[in-house]
């Protein structure tokens, strides 16, 4: 089965990398790093005991793990803690934000000998995968090598659980070679056990993402940044963070209706890739909208759309809005994190296909902190605000909700304790 998968992954990489060529390099000038993927620029090999390997795949993993790695380092300083990513936002993200990690890399192709070389130089008691990121050949050589494998913040969603079930045979060969699976809730345990994992190995910690610390912004601190971006005194904002293809003209259309109703709105566009900030931007000025850009804005100017073209800033925006809208759930996608803006009690708003998100989606709207948009007039009553106090009180519980499922670090760390003791 592995020669198979490495010679279907060889044929996969033939066709897709002058692909990504193309579409990173050339149109985006960003690098493939394909090099530091193959291990050409590891640090010098090194015997290290008391070192932990953590895998994330992207920003919102990487920025989940920042009090779990805190802690680590607080309760074990000695310890060497290597954290690789897939994606060239989600390392750039480690490099800012994970200032206690002691080596940052792009996790390497999942060619056998390559990821003999990382797990030779680095040497983990215990690799920490995030989610539902399974790579055959890392886990096969980790099992090869003796390190003990964990699976943190797991979750298994429907469409992925359908897949797996489809091609069990295929995926409990993978799967068995993780040694405890820490998942957010009992719905991704039963998942799980109906592939036919044992539930001995299966443990419910809760979700990571509820563990979020974000800066605490004052009212002369708001105040100031909605000077820098001329959002007037008075003035709504409505901010829809990580959209995705499809939605952005679902929600200038509703805009442009909600604003025939009344002028005082804002709405801050924050498209999940970068490579679509001037689609955006392009599809924004087509409504007749007055449209600037994050980086581009100044005090003076005027605007109805604001672009948000930078990473790293939503949840700052999250903290100055009146609304919060989660992208990626007006079309198929699975939706986005709806905690940020939870953490700073703005009443959150998202459409019906949540279903990468399903539990805390579920756990908000019953709990009366979030809003389903379900049709057109939805979208448009959202961008009306006509009940200010009823919204005030969705934000003061969205926050209260957060904290009640907090708790997933301590159990977390218990767990790599244990299997960096064994």
């Amino acid at each position: 089965m592995y020669c198979f998968y490495s010679f279907l992954l060889s044929c996969a990489l033939v066709f897709l990398i002058p692909f990504y060529f193309f579409k990173r390099t050339l149109l985006r000038g960003e690098g493939l790093y394909l090099k530091k993927r193959l291990g050409y620029d590891l640090p010098e090999e090194r015997n290290q005991k008391q070192s932990i390997w953590i895998h994330a795949v992207s920003v919102g993993e990487v920025l989940s793990l920042q009090n779990l790695i805190q802690e680590l380092k607080v309760r074990h300083p000695s310890w060497t803690i290597n954290f690789s990513s897939l994606t060239n936002t989600g390392f750039r993200m480690a490099q800012k934000k994970l200032r206690e990690v002691d080596n940052i890399f792009f996790i390497p192709l999942d060619f056998v000998p390559v990821v003999k070389k990382f797990f030779k130089t680095f040497t983990p008691k215990v690799l920490i995968l995030t989610e539902s990121e399974f790579w055959p050949n890392l886990l096969r050589i980790a099992k090869v090598e003796g390190v003990s494998v964990l699976l943190i913040n797991g979750r298994i969603s429907e469409r992925s659980f359908r897949r797996y079930r489809w091609f069990r045979f295929l995926t409990k060969t993978i799967l068995k070679k993780v040694d405890l699976f820490l998942v957010q809730t009992e719905q991704d345990k039963k998942r799980l056990e109906k592939i036919g994992i044992n539930s001995n190995r299966i443990s419910v910690a809760g979700n990571l993402k509820a563990e979020i610390e974000l800066p605490l912004l004052s009212e002369d601190e708001i105040s100031s940044l909605k000077r820098e971006l001329s959002i007037q005194e008075g003035k709504k904002v409505i901010v829809a963070g990580s959209t995705r293809k499809g939605e952005e003209e679902q929600l200038l259309e509703a805009f442009l209706k909600a604003k025939e109703v009344r002028n005082d709105i804002l709405l801050v566009l924050a498209p999940r890739h970068p490579e679509r900030f001037n689609e955006v931007e392009k599809a924004s000025q087509n409504f007749s909208f007055i449209v600037q850009k994050r980086t581009k804005v100044n005090p003076k100017d005027k605007w109805d759309i604001l672009i948000l073209d930078t990473i790293g800033e939503l949840a700052q925006f999250y903290a100055l809005s009146d609304i919060a809208f989660v992208g990626g759930s007006l079309v198929p996608w699975g939706g986005h994190n709806l905690l940020e803006p939870a953490f700073y009690k703005k009443p959150v708003f998202f459409g019906p296909h949540m279903h990468n998100f399903e539990f805390l989606a579920e756990k908000f709207a019953k709990a009366g902190t979030a809003k389903v948009i379900r049709s057109k007039e939805d979208l448009v009553e959202m961008f009306l605000i006509r009940d200010e106090e009823e919204l005030c009180d969705m934000g003061m519980k969205a926050k209260e909700t957060l904290e009640s499922l907090q708790g997933a670090t301590e159990k977390t760390v218990a767990a790599i304790e244990e299997l960096m003791l064994k």
